[in-house]
């Protein structure tokens, strides 16, 4: 009996020429597996094209709502975004389809995954680190990197590899953008893209959006509520976190919200530019924030910025199976308790406008915060306090005045 290899598998022509290349390099029974992330239209089709390659099997794991609620909603309350701009769509999703890559493993009792990542991106770092965590006995092939083996540079060497297996499926050899999507987002590569002097063509490159200038003249209201840092209703309508995000790509897309222009620093050293739209993902992002302001306490909300950015440093790194991960998301979970209330906002134009939010955890006072003298706080107590806050301050400016006049 053959050995297994576990391919993760698109349906895309990079992954579909893999399958022959293992049979003829390893002599492997090739069980592909598609991990079904939000990607969609992009699904279809993808049996026949597995079977047509020479595929001994193929899963189609749909895991959206695992996807949303054990990484998607943990990013959101860490209001985790990778160096202030990338909300680390593509990031979080791999670690959990390498999750599912090892569970079919084990099942099929297969000896390697592959996984069809080149050598210069961050996503080859997420795969593996996550399958040596959680499988460290199971080979690791990326086809990309076996220069000896893997000979195809380009599409047209794919499509000729393809076909002269026997495989002729009708993949384009004109060159496009490099994408990934998931129901969180999708970012593009490649093309004009890959100099910061050019401005994205839009028209051509925009798929869950539009931009603002074409979004409607008239704004719209949206409200979500919240329990425990959790979304729970739409416009009042209750619905799970994966329905309320779908309703929430629609909206921001209509609105031309989430758009991101970015150049990031990847894991391996390199600079690369990309352009995100994480219609949906931004606005959640925000409601939880605005939300936050209200309920936090001054030192937890200082504290925990601090630590969102350590939470999505790991996770853009592709360390979400280590026990800091857990320990940061054991802190986060602990700032959430009572994040619980109301966020109303309008959509206009690419903007999330603030439109009022409630909580009964909030820690704003009416009475405190306006400039009347109440009960609780005597604008006389002021005086003593900033003598001994900047005392510190005082007696340096002394000490080096005195240091003049020594002079």
């Amino acid at each position: 009996m053959k050995e297994k290899v576990v391919l993760a598998y698109s349906g895309g022509l990079d992954t579909t020429a893999i399958i022959p290349w293992l049979k003829e390099t390893y002599n492997y029974d090739v069980i592909c597996c598609c991990v079904d992330v939000g990607q969609e239209s992009e699904l279809e089709g993808l049996d026949e094209r597995a079977k047509l390659s020479g595929a001994a099997k193929l899963y189609i794991l749909d895991v959206v709502d695992e996807f949303v609620d054990d990484y998607i909603i943990p990013t959101v309350k860490a209001n985790a975004v990778y160096e202030n701009k990338y909300l680390l769509g593509t990031s979080f999703a791999r670690p959990l389809i390498a999750k599912k890559l090892v569970e079919i493993a084990r099942k099929e009792g297969a000896v390697a995954i592959c996984h069809g990542a080149t050598g210069k991106g961050n996503d080859q770092v997420r795969f593996e680190l996550s399958i040596k965590a959680l499988a460290p006995d199971i080979k690791i092939i990326a086809p990309w990197r076996c220069n000896d083996t893997w000979k195809m540079q380009s599409r047209e060497d794919e499509i000729e590899f393809c076909k002269a297996h026997g495989i002729d499926l009708p993949f384009a050899a004109d060159s496009s953008y490099s994408r990934d999507r998931n129901l969180w987002h999708i970012s593009h590569e490649g093309l004009e893209l890959e100099s910061p002097a050019n401005e994205p063509n839009y028209d051509h490159l925009l798929v869950l959006s539009q931009t603002p200038e074409k979004a409607p003249d008239e704004g719209e209201y949206v409200t979500l509520t919240f329990e425990q840092g959790v979304p729970k209703t739409l416009n009042g309508k209750a619905m799970k976190a994966s329905d309320i995000l779908r309703e929430l790509n629609k909206l921001g897309g209509k609105h031309g919200i989430g758009i991101i222009d970015i150049v990031e620093n990847r894991v391996v050293g390199m600079k690369s530019r990309g352009v995100y739209e994480t219609p949906g993902g931004t606005i959640l992002m925000e409601a939880h924030t605005q939300l936050e302001e209200l309920i936090l306490d001054r030192d937890t909300l200082s504290c925990k910025k601090e630590l969102s950015n350590r939470f999505a440093n790991l996770v853009y790194e592709g360390k979400w199976f280590t026990p800091l991960r857990e320990a940061l998301q054991a802190f986060v979970e602990s700032t959430q308790k009572y994040v619980t209330g109301e966020v109303k906002f309008k959509l206009y134009k690419g903007n999330i406008i603030k439109a009022g939010t409630t909580s009964p955890y909030s820690l704003y006072s009416e009475s405190l915060a306006s400039f009347t003298t109440g009960e609780l706080y005597d604008h006389h107590d002021a005086e003593g306090f900033i003598n001994l806050f900047g005392l510190s301050m005082k007696v340096r400016a002394m000490k080096q005045n005195e240091l003049k006049n020594d002079k």
